[in-house]
């Protein structure tokens, strides 16, 4: 499963890429918004950062400014996915960017059906939103397994993007009912590589190498600084 950051945030994209696992970048209108600088200077820079799909999404309902959005869009960098609500409206101008060869990430997806329509229409992406079903008390992992079961058996193309993750287990889970992608926070994304044995393990490891580095002859330099 591809990791993806869903965010605008520059500082958070540069440490995710640090990292060497960050594989695309999700926006949206409010985390674009929450960043308060020029939307297209901004997306490029996130675009030539980010080694993947980044979505960007559009701000229409209706089909003819979706058309035109979805060109704009996609004009902005080799890895821009256009992004569309589901609706009516975004699935007819899905079929139709498609057809150009243009990629589409059907997002706010909440039920199989919609899921079906998405892959029908020829989204390249489809994103189910995990967490904001749970906040409803509907289980978002529920539908993320049925969608990924629908889709294999069907043999569609669609990749599966489960989005809105809260937490670690909605990522492990995520991986484990073979979503293709799995896009989150960046607090999401830092707790992910933390684990309290992990951080004991290390603070005695560096305490027995301290305690022994006396006694170990001759290091190499990197091995010598403290």
């Amino acid at each position: 499963m591809k990791l993806s950051l869903d965010t605008a945030n520059l500082d958070e994209i540069r440490e995710a890429i640090g990292w060497g696992v960050l594989r695309g970048v999700t926006t949206n209108p409010s985390l674009i918004a929450k960043e308060a600088q020029d939307f297209l200077p901004l997306v490029k820079e996130i675009c030539s950062l980010v080694d993947g799909d980044v979505s960007i999404e559009t701000s229409s309902l209706d089909p003819d400014v979706l058309m035109r959005q979805g060109h704009d869009i996609a004009q902005i960098a080799d890895n821009a996915v256009v992004k569309v609500a589901m609706s009516p409206g975004g699935l007819g101008a899905t079929r139709k960017l498609a057809a150009e060869g243009i990629k589409v990430n059907i997002t706010l997806v909440f039920s199989p059906a919609q899921a079906i329509l998405a892959a029908e229409a020829g989204a390249y992406i489809v994103s189910p939103f995990l967490g904001r079903l749970d906040d409803i008390a509907v289980d978002g992992l529920q539908l993320l397994s049925q969608i990924c079961e629908i889709y294999a058996v069907q043999g569609y193309d669609t990749q599966v993007l489960a989005a809105s993750l809260r937490h670690p287990i909605h990522v492990v889970e995520a991986a484990r009912m073979g979503a293709d992608i799995g896009t989150m926070p960046f607090s999401v994304f830092k707790v992910l590589v933390k684990h309290p044995l992990t951080d004991a393990g290390y603070e005695k490891f560096l305490g027995d190498w301290e305690g022994a580095k006396a006694q170990l002859g001759e290091l190499p330099p990197s091995m010598q600084e403290e």
